[in-house]
């Protein structure tokens, strides 16, 4: 059967070298959701597609589908090339904790519009984000309130307004991936302890948009617990954990 090309946009989540002179690229994309394609040549020096390709980049590509499993790039024009953020570490950790997230997250070719856009949102925040917090690129309100808004449009995300247990309307005590959400005192043997000022942050989080996260207010303590109830969720409903949570 022949292959046929179309255009996409799409954001490159991840990179590796492929023999000598080409690269495999982990992308998602509007039309096609993650696909991998290979990027021919892109190592030489005199490569049309030069620093195009780069994780993060936001492009429109021309993608080949062949015979085989992985796509060939045969076009590409810069959209966002987001270079900020790669030169920036604490930027560039948040950025790797969200195209992690997307791989794991989202491993199938199935558009989803509402992602996608959600993801570019993101990087284009990420570009603006003047504010180095101290402490861990994974506490910042911008990387979590992005994860929480991925495990929602997942179909993942925890409940917090009463038990998930009971619907009891508090108070809240834990976090129970088995029952769903927030649980409260009486159903929160052996949940994740879970203080309310978390459950207010997260519900914040997730109630504004994430051009807002930076405005709400979540102590260190809360945005640790919001980062397990994350990790948690991610193990109990994906089977996986996220490497870059742990940098």
């Amino acid at each position: 059967m022949a292959g046929r090309s179309y255009k996409t946009q799409a954001v490159v989540l991840r990179s590796f070298r492929l023999g000598e002179a080409d690269r495999v690229l982990h992308l998602y994309t509007l039309d096609r959701g993650r696909v991998g394609a290979v990027a021919k040549g892109i190592r030489r020096t005199k490569s049309r597609f030069g620093a195009r390709l780069e994780p993060l980049s936001h492009v429109e590509a021309i993608l080949h589908q062949g015979s085989g499993e992985l796509q060939t790039v045969t076009g590409v024009d810069l959209i966002h090339s987001h270079h900020s953020i790669r030169e920036d570490v604490y930027r560039l950790g948040i950025g790797l904790i969200a195209a992690e997230a997307m791989l794991r997250l989202y491993s199938e070719q199935e558009a989803n519009a509402r992602v996608f856009d959600a993801l570019t949102r993101f990087l284009d925040l990420l570009d603006e984000h003047g504010v180095r917090r101290p402490g861990r690129p994974a506490l910042d309100p911008l990387a979590l309130s992005f994860q929480l808004k991925l495990l929602w449009l997942s179909g993942y995300l925890p409940h917090l307004t009463s038990c998930a247990e009971c619907a009891a309307p508090g108070p809240l005590a834990g976090y129970s991936p088995q029952a769903g959400g927030a649980v409260c005192s009486g159903c929160s043997s052996g949940a994740l302890p879970l203080s309310p000022a978390a459950i207010s942050g997260m519900e914040a989080l997730l109630r504004q948009p994430l051009a807002r996260a930076a405005d709400v207010a979540l102590s260190e303590r809360g945005a640790r617990e919001a980062l397990s109830v994350i990790a948690t969720s991610y193990e109990y409903h994906g089977g996986f954990r996220l490497r870059t949570l742990s940098a």
